[in-house]
């Protein structure tokens, strides 16, 4: 079933598995992303993925998440976009944009001060955010819209909306940081509404025909955060609210171990946000993406059989081996040379995102 086609709306992919979305830090500080970053979706579009999904983008500057985020808030960067799938397109492939809004999670070299639905202390973050004003949030809505229009100017094949690990969608989603007592928040329906609010925007922008989904950080895995039922209940909604398919996958976390666990050595440790998507399965007709340690092929092809999810999506084994389905659909190999390392992050400025751990 990994080398079937299959839909996210009315986006047609030649397979089943999706690069799912990381941060290249390939773009200039203004957001321009360098040229670099043409060459690793080239190399993942020859490698054989069904559908790139960017890393995020900045829909906004109070958004910019950290430094070498490539953005999409400005008119004057569609072209440089429009490069970037153009490269794509020339080999036969597909991309899709993630666009995202970093909230309280933004670094102090690229945001003065952060923002978020509530103020916060403690381990989650590393400054107080100060809360949006209810005058401020329609604006941010307009910004991920805004996006949308350019993604679809910049001829991206799909919008993917982060609504996981943390960032503002997420945070508003969550208990545990959305604490406001008026319409943004409250209960579950309020702090839905500005997801739902984001929605209704986009679709204003890109019309009703264009795929759109979402990155769902259905847990949180901290106390007082959202719960698995609290995720099935927003998985339940998006198809009402105007979404085209649902990538799962956690939530704040309180750290790296929620979403993107090291030292993956054999199959039980794969998949481990299934059991999320068993749940989301049981409450969505959309299409599931489940990214989440995946290295082994027949780990693949049990979950797609079984039906829990209908794409896979992986990001740390493309980047150690981009050209791996490929590999995979040519049986050269069964597994993923990716040793889950965590040791994808660059080095020194401007070198971008890599593999550094010891692969042979």
């Amino acid at each position: 079933m990994l080398f079937e086609s299959g839909y996210i709306g009315t986006l047609q992919l030649p397979n089943r598995i999706i690069r799912s979305a990381t941060a290249e830090r390939m773009a200039e500080p203004d957001g321009r992303p360098r040229v670099p970053l043409r060459d690793v979706y080239r190399e993942l579009s020859l490698g054989g993925v069904g559908l790139i999904i960017t890393g995020h983008m900045y829909v906004h500057p109070s958004g910019k998440a950290h430094p070498e985020m490539t953005g999409i808030h400005d008119d004057e960067l569609i072209p440089h976009l429009a490069e970037l799938t153009a490269t794509v397109h020339q080999t036969g492939g597909r991309i899709a944009v993630q666009i995202n809004h970093g909230g309280m999670q933004c670094s102090p070299e690229t945001v003065a001060e952060t923002v978020a639905p509530s103020p916060m202390e403690g381990s989650l973050v590393s400054r107080s955010p100060r809360e949006l004003t209810a005058d401020e949030i329609p604006a941010l809505v307009q910004a991920y819209a805004d996006a949308a229009r350019r993604a679809v100017l910049a001829e991206f094949d799909a919008v993917q909306i982060h609504g996981a690990h943390g960032y503002l969608v997420s945070q508003f989603l969550s208990p545990l940081t959305n604490r406001r007592t008026d319409r943004w928040g409250g209960d579950f329906e309020g702090r839905l509404r500005f997801l739902r609010a984001i929605c209704e925007a986009v679709r204003d922008e890109v019309g009703p025909d264009y795929p759109v989904f979402i990155k769902l950080g259905m847990v949180d895995g901290v106390d007082g955060g959202l719960t698995p039922a609290d995720g099935v209940r927003v998985a339940a909604a998006l198809a009402d609210i105007g979404l085209d398919g649902i990538e799962i996958s956690g939530g704040l976390g309180g750290g790296k171990s929620l979403n993107t666990r090291a030292g993956i050595g054999s199959k039980g440790e794969e998949a481990y946000f299934r059991p999320l998507a068993q749940q989301a399965r049981q409450s969505t007709s959309l299409p599931i993406a489940l990214v989440g340690g995946f290295r082994s092929l027949s780990v693949m092809e049990e979950v797609l059989e079984a039906g829990d999810a209908d794409f896979i999506s992986m990001c740390r084994p493309l980047i150690c081996e981009p050209d791996l389905p490929n590999r995979l659909r040519q049986g050269v190999q069964e597994r993923a040379s990716c040793i889950s390392g965590n040791r994808c992050w660059p080095e020194r400025p401007g070198a971008g995102i890599g593999c550094h751990c010891p692969v042979e």
